[in-house]
C-alpha cells in the first residue's frame, strides 16, 4: 500500500530532511574540528550520523512516492 500526500506535505518533508542533513554535517564539523572529548565526540558522532540517514531515507520517500491529485 502506498500512501498519497499532498504536493504541501511533501515539500515540508523534504525541507525537513534537508534539515537533518545540514545539523549532521554541522555536527560532524563540530566533531571533526573542536572537540577534545572522546566520549563527546561519540555521542555527538552517533547523533549525526542517525540525523545523515533518517535524512536519507526521507529523501527517497519523497522521490519514490507519488502525489494526490
Amino acid at each position: 500500500m502506498v500512501l498519497l500526500v499532498s504536493s504541501m506535505d511533501k515539500m515540508w518533508i523534504s525541507f525537513g530532511s534537508m534539515g537533518c542533513m545540514f545539523l549532521a554535517m554541522a555536527f560532524m564539523f563540530f566533531v571533526k574540528n573542536k572537540l577534545k572529548n572522546k566520549f563527546l565526540k561519540f555521542i555527538l558522532g552517533l547523533i549525526a550520523y542517525i540525523l545523515l540517514f533518517i535524512g536519507f531515507i526521507t529523501m527517497i520517500y519523497i522521490i519514490s512516492n507519488p502525489t494526490k491529485a
